[in-house]
């Protein structure tokens, strides 16, 4: 009984509708979850402004979703790009599935973890006595259909780094141990936080996060106090404090899962896209990232303002985010604020302050 009460008790996660401010922060995380394709999101910022908070806050807002039972993968019922090898076999055999509803998962990369750690390890000692593939899940296989969640990814090792940024952009991990190669589903929202003070990521690293969100220390008074006074009554009562909160958040659900379902539908005239690639042009954007992402990320915009086609101002709107962090050619210069992309734009789509 005891146990099974444990079970049933969930730490309580702070609201995402309750935050105040960071709204870059927070439309690039909504953004990549109406489309996990924008190649996910790296916040970098002052300490103690949010960052891992709002992570949190928006993987508890998302509904729940439907998963193969027991399946270490988050496998898909039918969508074969979300299942393992082991659930398609079942399927082609005709055996029943059984599937069972889950929150959405939130991984936590640590710092020190090692590649085995990350995609997962294949018992060769196994493999060759009894010809079975033993294979032991790591964290990407967990985060699979969730977010996964690096702190402090500037002091990631570049390596892991690649490997993240790999899985995210393919939604495939495939691990390979002396001529033994597994392949699984590892479709994830890749957000990346940290502290630009601890360092910056190399810009060919850079180039690879869909979005980059910047967000500074609240200096307003007010809004300070209301920081502080809602954390605070989150502390006191967090059950009762979280029922104020819960038609919001609702609410903020069914227009992520409406977008969500709106976005195939969602178009960007020509004239729009080649507007979109002049800017990347005139900012001396390196390759096609740039381009590919502001189409997306504008598409994901339209659709979460519940339209069907995007307008000149859903690009105004995300075109800093997905070119921002593009501009670094020399490691050592700092990130653009976005004063840069906002003044191209303006020129090149004709608009007058």
């Amino acid at each position: 009984m005891v146990t099974e009460d444990l079970k049933k008790f969930e730490t309580p996660v702070f609201p995402f509708t309750a935050i105040v401010g960071q709204e870059e922060m927070k439309l690039a995380l909504q953004l990549n979850v109406i489309d996990p394709k924008i190649g996910g999101v790296i916040i970098m910022g002052d300490r103690g402004t949010g960052k891992s908070t709002t992570i949190r806050a928006i993987a508890d807002l998302l509904p729940e979703i439907e998963i193969v039972k027991g399946d270490p993968f988050n496998s898909h019922k039918s969508d074969l790009d979300l299942m393992g090898n082991e659930v398609k076999s079942a399927i082609q055999n005709g055996e029943p599935i059984e599937t069972e509803f889950i929150k959405i998962p939130m991984v936590d990369l640590p710092l020190g973890a090692t590649e085995d750690r990350v995609c997962g390890t294949i018992d060769i000692e196994k493999a060759l006595t009894e010809g079975i593939k033993a294979f032991e899940p790591g964290l990407l296989a967990k985060a699979n259909r969730g977010i996964l969640y690096v702190d402090e990814v500037n002091l990631l090792d570049d390596h892991l780094v690649d490997i993240l940024l790999d899985s995210a952009a393919s939604g495939w991990n495939t691990v390979e141990r002396e001529g033994i190669s597994i392949r699984h589903p590892a479709r994830f929202v890749l957000v990346g936080s940290g502290n630009p003070e601890e360092g910056e990521l190399r810009p060919q690293l850079l180039d690879r996060f869909g979005m980059h969100a910047e967000i500074r220390t609240v200096k307003n008074p007010i809004l300070r106090v209301q920081v502080v006074e809602e954390r605070t009554s989150f502390d006191k009562n967090p059950a009762f404090w979280l029922k104020s909160y819960e038609s919001q958040q609702q609410a903020l659900r069914d227009k992520l899962v409406a977008a969500q379902k709106l976005l195939p539908s969602v178009e960007i005239d020509y004239n729009l896209r080649v507007k979109i690639s002049e800017v990347c042009s005139q900012l001396d954007v390196d390759g096609l990232r740039g381009d590919i992402v502001t189409n997306r990320a504008a598409k994901a915009y339209a659709a979460y303002n519940g339209r069907d086609k995007v307008t000149i101002g859903d690009i105004f709107k995300i075109i800093t985010l997905c070119l921002r962090h593009r501009l670094r050619k020399d490691p050592l210069e700092t990130i653009d604020s976005g004063d840069r992309v906002s003044k191209v734009f303006k020129e090149v789509f004709e608009i007058n302050d």
